[in-house]
């Protein structure tokens, strides 16, 4: 009897790739050209068409590049050398954020691969109610997130996975703060969201968390928002500051360019801060931007923005 036929394989535009990847289009072109890879397939009109196994290898190179390795000593090697070199990248994000005892962030994974939906949130509810919102944020979803993350690069999880954890994780998070107490009409009041390009609204949803233990008012206008309203939305509401997130997909000059901005439009008095895995908010320092460097370090200045003087007065209701 002869083998069935393989399944046939779902091929991507070099547009989805960049956004998949973080890489643009023309580091796409150099590198076929320059290293031969990648090396797409072409649909009838000659247009670029890229495999799982090409969109698994740029990922990983993507964030190897983050990490200083340089193009022409790691494009052209096989994958499983590059997983060999981003492993210790793994091994570090670990380190940086280890778990609680009580959490094996392998059987957590587990269940999401296994597609054990309820079984993963009725774990995740518990862990958050012993543990309580701040430490459940730093010792679960931050390194979760983060290995999560890791298994979508390297291919061991598929993109709905990541979506539904996604999800998952945004509805244990959001009925966790919604049952944190609301703060005075004199605490500070802080405007969340991302700029256009960056989808990914986790990393903005653990700090709104570890914002609203601090006695902030958080306005949270989700992912992508428009770069023009965003100026408007913090008078509206009267913002101390505008809180950015930016994950490593997006490329270094997209990030400076949304910072320079704002920085530019919004009233001098609001603070705009910037935090996420975005490589460029470590190595750049921006005029007029708060680079945080960990969540950890978002209680110290939300405390410092309750004691600036625009934080002081009262704040009208803003309906």
């Amino acid at each position: 009897m002869a083998d069935a036929d393989p399944p046939h394989e779902v091929l991507l535009s070099i547009a989805a790739v960049e956004r998949d990847t973080g890489l643009s289009k023309d580091t796409l072109r150099v590198w076929e050209r320059r290293y031969g890879f990648p090396s797409p397939a072409r649909d009838a009109v000659g247009e670029r068409l890229y495999g799982r196994g090409d969109l698994t290898k740029l990922r990983v190179l993507k964030r190897l590049l983050d990490a200083g390795h340089r193009p022409g000593r790691v494009v052209g090697l096989p994958l499983d050398r590059l997983l060999e070199l981003f492993a210790p990248l793994t091994a570090e994000t670990r380190r940086d954020a280890p778990s609680a005892d009580e959490v094996d962030l392998a059987a957590l994974l587990a269940m999401l691969g296994e597609h054990r939906t309820a079984a993963l949130r009725d774990r995740l509810a518990r862990l958050l109610a012993q543990l309580g919102l701040a430490r459940f944020t730093l010792e679960v979803i931050r390194p979760m997130t983060r290995a999560v993350g890791d298994a979508w690069y390297q291919g061991r999880l598929q993109v709905f996975e990541e979506h539904l954890y996604t999800e998952l994780v945004q509805g244990v998070l959001r009925q966790a703060i919604a049952a944190v107490p609301q703060p005075g009409a004199a605490a500070a009041r802080v405007l969340l969201t991302t700029v256009p390009g960056e989808p990914h609204g986790l990393g903005l949803l653990m700090a709104e968390a570890m914002l609203v233990l601090q006695g902030c008012h958080c306005l949270s206008l989700g992912v992508q928002t428009p770069l023009a309203e965003v100026p408007a939305a913090a008078r509206a509401h009267r913002a101390d500051a505008v809180a950015l997130s930016f994950s490593a997909l997006m490329s270094p000059r997209a990030v400076l360019d949304a910072l320079i901005e704002l920085r530019s439009t919004l009233p001098l008095e609001v603070q705009l801060w910037a935090g996420g895995d975005a490589p460029v908010l470590r190595r750049r320092a921006i005029e007029g931007v708060l680079a945080i460097a960990a969540l950890e370090a978002i209680g110290e200045h939300a405390q410092r923005l309750r004691s600036a003087p625009a934080a002081a007065e009262p704040h009208p209701p803003t309906g």
